[in-house]
């Protein structure tokens, strides 16, 4: 979530940064009213607890000289009197403490639900608007041309035996696949140079959990918007991931990190799970848009004042990648509406796909400033002793989707697919044949 005291310092920034996004900037007033109730309340809670400690004394005081008056027989009707006056204001007290308690608890309820419900505030120079209103950063390189004409991807897999849609959907339904022979090599192979590719860069590899804890969850920042893209096992409580991102998140909760020597990073490899709700009939062809896919995910913790550096450092290994696979892609700015909560600035990097004629998204890294860390309760020291928020970024190294515009930009007029140079060591292959 975003940092209180900056909506409450500077709530026409956050207010901005909502317009920007498309979201409701009626929330910002919505959260700043539960913070001051919440707050009231919790005054007069603690006020009143402290006036019940100190009546409950009373009373022990009243009794205690009744008792000493009852055991002297003397008169003790108005030692009586002030003990039944003492236990019904403590009675009264206690009424009273309860129902505030019960109001500074709604409070605090209404506070944190509104300020979860606000996205991160976006980095200054991200475009405002939704899907279309993106900016071109860069392109590299012209979209590939043939002279002959080309075929899709799936064509092209099921030629090389490399992909089998139809007993993917026989065994798992629609969206579902097998890769098969060189399908699965393939697949490895890039994995793999991913994974080395981020060693060599200081990364330590992870295989990370697929099935997260609701608290991970909704600390990563995938149960607020876009809760229905996620698979939900109902019996056990737990959540399948879309991307490591999540475990990776959750990997520091709770924790105070030693950030001297620079920025923690990790890069996860695991299968990821999406539903694709909302997705009928879209990219129902192949593999673009699939429920299961592999995925190596850059995660970077990092001090908050360097987090633009860092991005700028996971887009350029992105790239790094995107070079080796030898295929044109642009770069684009994602606009504030589709960022999704958690981040602040998202670049994505989209490869040529020649039969679509268009760029499709291959990759992006996000900037997540504070927010995911802010709710997982993840921090680092500073130099001075005192424990800040951490922030984190993430970004893709290879996924499943990078096939598709392997494969397509590589082939040759018989149906072979040339291997880029890069990826033949992790592939032991320079052509693909079809089988």
């Amino acid at each position: 979530m975003i940092d209180i005291k900056l909506l409450r310092d500077d709530p026409d920034l956050v207010r901005a940064s909502q317009r920007a996004r498309g979201d409701d900037e009626g929330l910002v007033d919505e959260v700043l009213g539960a913070d001051e109730r919440r707050r009231s309340t919790l005054q007069e809670f603690e006020a009143a607890r402290a006036e019940q400690k100190s009546v409950s004394k009373d009373v022990g005081k009243a009794m205690g000289a009744l008792g000493a008056a009852r055991k002297q027989g003397g008169d003790t009707a108005e030692l009586e009197a002030a003990a039944n006056q003492a236990r019904e204001r403590a009675g009264a007290l206690s009424e009273r403490v309860k129902a505030l308690e019960a109001a500074a608890g709604e409070a605090g309820s209404a506070y944190e639900q509104g300020l979860r419900k606000i996205g991160n505030v976006i980095v200054d120079g991200v475009p405002a608007g939704g899907e279309d209103n993106f900016t071109v950063r860069e392109v590299d390189g012209d979209p590939t041309t043939f002279d002959f004409e080309p075929l899709d991807h799936l064509e092209l897999g099921e030629r090389l035996g490399a992909i089998d849609m139809e007993r993917g959907a026989k065994v798992g339904g629609s969206r579902f696949y097998f890769l098969t022979g060189v399908g699965a090599q393939l697949e490895l192979a890039l994995l793999n140079m991913g994974i080395a590719q981020a060693v060599h860069h200081g990364f330590t590899p992870m295989i990370t959990p697929t099935l997260v804890k609701a608290d991970v969850m909704q600390g990563a920042g995938f149960l607020d918007a876009h809760a229905d893209e996620v698979y939900r096992l109902e019996a056990d409580d737990l959540y399948l991931t879309g991307t490591s991102e999540v475990a990776l998140a959750g990997y520091h909760a709770g924790e105070i990190l030693d950030l001297t020597g620079g920025p923690k990073r990790y890069a996860g490899w695991s299968a990821c799970y999406r539903r694709e709700a909302g997705s009928y009939g879209k990219d129902t062809r192949g593999i673009v848009r699939v429920h299961q896919f592999h995925k190596v995910e850059m995660f970077s913790y990092c001090e908050p004042q360097e987090a633009e550096q860092e991005h700028e450092r996971l887009l350029m290994w992105e790239r790094d990648m995107l070079a080796k696979i030898e295929v044109p892609y642009r770069i684009i700015d994602t606009a504030a509406g589709d960022l999704g909560n958690p981040a602040a600035r998202k670049f994505d990097c989209e490869a040529w796909v020649p039969t679509q004629g268009r760029y499709r998204e291959l990759t992006s890294t996000s900037n997540c400033t504070t927010y995911q860390a802010r709710r997982l309760n993840t921090r680092y020291r500073t130099p001075e002793g005192r424990t800040e928020t951490v922030a984190t970024l993430n970004g893709t190294l290879a996924t499943t989707r990078w096939l598709v515009a392997i494969l397509e930009n590589h082939q040759q007029a018989d149906g072979s697919v040339v291997v880029p140079h890069a990826l033949r060591p992790f592939l032991g292959l320079e052509v693909l044949r079809p089988v």
